[in-house]
């Protein structure tokens, strides 16, 4: 039986949140939370670092991860992204995490871009700087942080705003993959997989959203983000009537990023986050079937095959 409070969706500094791994571990022992998912974005290292401590703190942590993703058949860059959240109850093995380092490489790319806009637009930040913030993975945050030090912006939110959002001056697309592909990958190597946060797929047309969350059901995709800190009652009802409708699980979590969400805390989101226990069943059951099936046969015999692009070239 599930006991404490569940938080699925949760970030570290081993990518762009504020608490060390060993530092959320505590505030989730503290704060009575029972299950947590560390899903820091296209890392494992995070939670990797922490899976004995937290066992040790009677903590069920769960190795989890949020991915950034391509939405193919959008061309407006703000409804191009889609995140992607999988857990693994057992290590992915070495094809996922060698794929995980071509994303690395693809975000310090975009980094290096997005620093040399910003020194067009007459602002003094330098890659540097916001990998010396990021150290495992740098991020969008760690650059707005850097121009809050120098007084270019006052908060976060306004560097995203105007700079760094998809709408900024200084924005920089990254070579994400399909979301297909995203999902694919993580099933194959065990993982199950989760939409997160949907509102912000920003589609204003719910029809039009309902079709993108039903496709990628139809490509593997097994659960979707139900509770988030950014949903209201209505947004949990109509992602819970989605997941009926496509046949997916639910998941959620707060998306705690330490200092960077303030007013977000762990288990709870801003105050009125609940995940039920059954959620929590429902991803050890999936995964199960999954280890069963043995994850998707197309991936698999590209890997025995040692096809071209295993490491996401």
């Amino acid at each position: 039986m599930t006991r404490g409070m569940i938080d699925l969706h949760t970030h570290t500094t081993a990518s762009d949140g504020t608490d060390t791994p060993e530092q959320l571990v505590r505030r989730a022992v503290e704060s009575g939370i029972g299950t947590l998912a560390i899903t820091d974005h296209d890392t494992l290292d995070g939670v990797d670092s922490v899976l004995q401590s937290a066992a040790q703190a009677g903590l069920n942590l769960i190795r989890g991860i949020e991915l950034s993703t391509r939405v193919g058949a959008e061309s407006d860059p703000r409804r191009r992204n889609a995140h992607l959240l999988a857990y693994f109850f057992a290590d992915p093995g070495p094809e996922f995490r060698v794929w995980l380092l071509s994303l690395r490489k693809k975000r310090r790319e975009r980094n290096g871009l997005i620093a040399e806009r910003l020194q067009q637009l007459g602002l003094d930040v330098h890659l540097e700087e916001a990998e010396a913030l990021g150290r495992n993975i740098t991020a969008r945050p760690h650059f707005a942080s850097v121009m809050i030090v120098k007084g270019y912006v006052s908060s976060v939110r306004e560097a995203f705003d105007v700079y760094l959002g998809e709408t900024g001056r200084a924005y920089i697309e990254r070579e994400d993959p399909p979301i297909e592909e995203a999902i694919e990958r993580a099933r194959a190597a065990g993982g199950v997989t989760s939409l997160a946060h949907a509102i912000r797929l920003n589609q204003p047309d719910p029809v039009r959203e309902a079709d993108l969350i039903s496709g990628w059901a139809e490509e593997g995709l097994d659960a979707i983000e139900v509770w988030h800190s950014d949903h209201g009652e209505a947004e949990e009802v109509r992602y819970g009537r989605i997941a009926e409708l496509c046949g997916l699980a639910r998941t959620g979590g707060s998306d705690f990023h330490g200092e960077h969400t303030p007013g977000v805390l762990p288990g709870i989101g801003k105050g009125r986050l609940r995940v039920p226990p059954s959620v929590v069943e429902d991803l050890h059951r999936i995964a199960a079937s999954r280890v069963q099936s043995g994850g998707l046969p197309r991936l698999q015999a590209q890997v025995s095959q040692g096809a071209d692009g295993i490491a996401g070239g």
